[in-house]
């Protein structure tokens, strides 16, 4: 079984968001990246399981410059096999899954496995785009998967109000969310035997954006909370009047 995770560097979330002179690039200075949790804690741990079980290969990639290959030596630390750096920062969700596709469709994955979103942007939209871009079938959002090993894989995603369970023949792309997989901290073993793994960095397709960054801005900052005395009743109504905001 072969297997292609997508993984990606995200900011840590207690990292303080800004955004350069023009407004349209994060500023990443003196902030701590990491790899996307959802990438690492579910759909990196379930493709190692996989493997596990059934045997095969696990083999990352990522779309960025070299300043992700701390993290995607994480990744080989943990588990995976080997893995693959497109050399390029995409511009927009787009342009990321046309560079994953291009990698891709060289050779026969059983399965592709990312997160089901970053914790950046919170677009979720690379599993879909890389899977209508690949002619394959998508499940969005899976909390549990099981397979034989004979190619067909029981997938169970939660859903509004329930769970529905899907039965899929393979090579199909799923986006995985909390309850795929448990999460693994890499021990010395890992982290000595990742030094050793392959990474292979590789050239961007050419690529035609159809997007450009107009600007980032932060949200408007919260007004502090106003407590008001229970028996102060005229008081609550002078702010709801006043002050309150229906959004």
């Amino acid at each position: 079984m072969n297997i292609l995770v997508c993984v990606s560097k995200t900011p840590d979330t207690t990292s303080k968001i800004s955004f350069s002179g023009d407004g349209k690039e994060y500023n990443g200075d003196g902030v701590t990246f990491i790899m996307n949790p959802y990438d690492e804690w579910y759909a990196l741990v379930k493709a190692i399981e996989l493997v596990e079980q059934h045997g095969g290969n696990v083999t990352t990639i990522t779309v960025g410059d070299a300043s992700n290959d701390i993290i995607i030596r994480k990744a080989l630390a943990i588990g995976a096999n080997d893995a693959i750096r497109v050399d390029t920062k995409a511009t927009d969700s787009n342009e990321a899954a046309f560079q994953i596709v291009e990698v891709a469709k060289q050779k026969n994955y059983d399965l592709i496995l990312l997160g089901k979103e970053t914790i950046d942007y919170n677009g979720s939209v690379l599993g879909s785009l890389v899977a209508a871009q690949m002619d394959l079938p998508y499940i969005s959002y899976g909390t549990k998967l099981e397979t034989s090993g004979n190619g067909v894989y029981t997938v169970t995603r939660e859903i509004e109000g329930g769970e529905e369970v899907c039965e899929v023949a393979g090579p199909l792309v799923i986006s995985a969310a909390k309850g795929m997989a448990e999460q693994r901290i890499p021990n010395m073993k890992g982290i000595m035997m990742s030094k050793s793994k392959p990474l292979v960095v590789v050239p961007p397709a050419a690529y035609d954006s159809k997007v450009s960054v107009v600007s980032f801005e932060l949200p408007v900052q919260k007004k502090g909370v106003k407590m008001i005395d229970p028996e102060n009743m005229d008081e609550l109504v002078r702010l709801l009047h006043e002050e309150a905001k229906v959004i």
